[in-house]
């Protein structure tokens, strides 16, 4: 009779630690490639097949709304974001909204001025920089009426956890509908569009709402009709009170994101706040810049471009800022630029937030609607400080897509008044008014002796 054949384990399965060794080996090789045949590099998703929602909204082929988008040439990124699972996160931010307690709330200032924002001094503003008395009332705008429907402002009451916010103003933007939401993500999240009269009867004309209806909305996006009387003459003022005066239309929210009109959101704004804010454990995220890294660079540009057409008031605004501490970017700094790019915000609604939205629209009342000017000297010069995580440009331009504004009839955009230019030139070595940034410029360039 022939022998019972016996069969013994392999030699590669009888060691635990080989085992563990290669089943790691084999699941960050598919990562890796499943991470380097994804078409954004800088995104990694734990679950590549979260649950997605279908199409929100069907455009007229006449309003164009993927029309004249920005093309990225970045092939790579030095600091990807890896997003958990979906439904992990929703239940963690779920939690995070039931047992959170809200922070003491900040004390506003009432009344009525001739601004919507108070038209406070220079003096006067920067006296609230330093919030260490609870009792104190700090301005930060409402003092002229924002004028929107009793039933719009009781829907934003009702938002307590999550907001996503955006505006258009002038007509200057596409509304455009946010992807890649998970499927239960318009349950638990809001989304407000804020728009004025010239906006709302763009949408009309393009038949995207019908102005008979109290309420308006365009797939995820509710439509808030902003009264423009007591507002600014400027849109881009008005655009800047949802933008950074949030956690006053939105007194219950807990956090929220702010998307420029411009933009077209790609990721779920859940995953955002959970991996650029929670598991930063940071007050808020914003991007960097993509060209600069110091304030005054930007205010060059801004002067440069005509991004702003009173340069006379940019050189004061920017004299004012360094007579009264504002410093170049360095490495000292535990931030990685002065500038960011302010197109995408995550807060969580924290008196530090709070405070930082109402002192930054403040200064652009003060100063102009440039809100990448102010941005570092609020952000050093204010107390308590703000914890912030300002991710590579690269994520940012993968988490959202960018597109171009609307150009007016007749040919280029509306660029406002006729430039004022300044007074005598800021940046010229030698101007005797030059002595105010002097010495900012030179440790900028890296000639100071201090």
């Amino acid at each position: 009779m022939g022998k019972i054949a016996k069969f013994s384990t392999p030699l590669i399965f009888q060691s635990k630690l080989l085992c563990f060794s290669l089943l790691y080996l084999f699941s960050s090789l598919l990562a890796a490639v499943y991470f380097s045949f994804s078409s954004t590099k800088c995104i990694f998703r734990s679950s590549p097949f979260d649950p997605l929602q279908g199409p929100l909204f069907s455009y007229p082929l006449s309003y164009g709304q993927h029309k004249h988008a920005i093309p990225t040439t970045r092939s790579s990124c030095n600091s990807p974001v890896y997003f958990s699972d979906y439904w992990d996160v929703l239940g963690e931010i779920q939690n995070i909204f039931t047992n959170s307690t809200s922070p003491l709330p900040l004390r506003y200032m009432q009344g009525n001025a001739e601004t919507f924002g108070g038209n406070f001094s220079f003096q006067n503003r920067i006296s609230y920089f330093d919030h260490h008395d609870d009792r104190i009332e700090v301005p930060c705008g409402f003092f002229k009426s924002f004028q929107i429907t009793s039933s719009d402002q009781s829907s934003m009451e009702k938002c307590s956890g999550l907001v996503v916010v955006s505006a258009i103003f002038n007509d200057h933007d596409k509304i455009r509908q946010p992807r890649g939401l998970g499927s239960k993500t318009l349950d638990y999240a809001c989304f407000f569009m804020f728009v004025d009269e010239a906006t709302l009867r763009r949408l009309h004309f393009h038949k995207l709402i019908s102005t008979k209806s109290k309420d308006f909305k365009i797939g995820a996006w509710r439509i808030i009709k902003v009264s423009s009387d007591y507002l600014y003459d400027n849109p881009a003022m008005n655009g800047v009170i949802p933008k950074y005066l949030v956690h006053r239309l939105f007194p219950n929210s807990k956090y929220s994101i702010w998307v420029d009109a411009k933009l077209q959101l790609m990721i779920d704004p859940f995953l955002l706040i959970h991996s650029l804010v929670v598991m930063e454990n940071v007050d808020m995220a914003i991007s960097q810049h993509p060209f600069f890294v110091h304030t005054m660079e930007e205010a060059m540009a801004t002067a440069r471009w005509k991004k702003w057409w009173d340069v006379n008031g940019l050189k004061i605004q920017m004299e004012t800022y360094c007579q009264n501490g504002l410093q170049p970017w360095s490495s000292d700094k535990p931030y990685p630029t002065d500038v960011p790019d302010s197109a995408l915000i995550l807060r969580k609604h924290s008196v530090a937030t709070n405070l930082f939205g109402c002192l930054l629209f403040n200064e652009l009342e003060g100063f102009n609607s440039r809100d990448q000017l102010p941005f570092a000297f609020v952000r050093d010069k204010m107390n308590p400080k703000l914890d912030v995580n300002m991710y590579d440009v690269e994520v940012f331009e993968q988490v959202a897509i960018e597109y171009r504004h609307n150009l007016k009839q007749g040919g280029g955009a509306n660029v406002g008044p006729k430039t004022k230019r300044a007074s005598s030139d800021l940046f010229a070595n030698g101007n005797r008014t030059c002595g105010k940034c002097e010495g900012y410029l030179l440790r900028m360039w890296g000639e100071s002796h201090d």
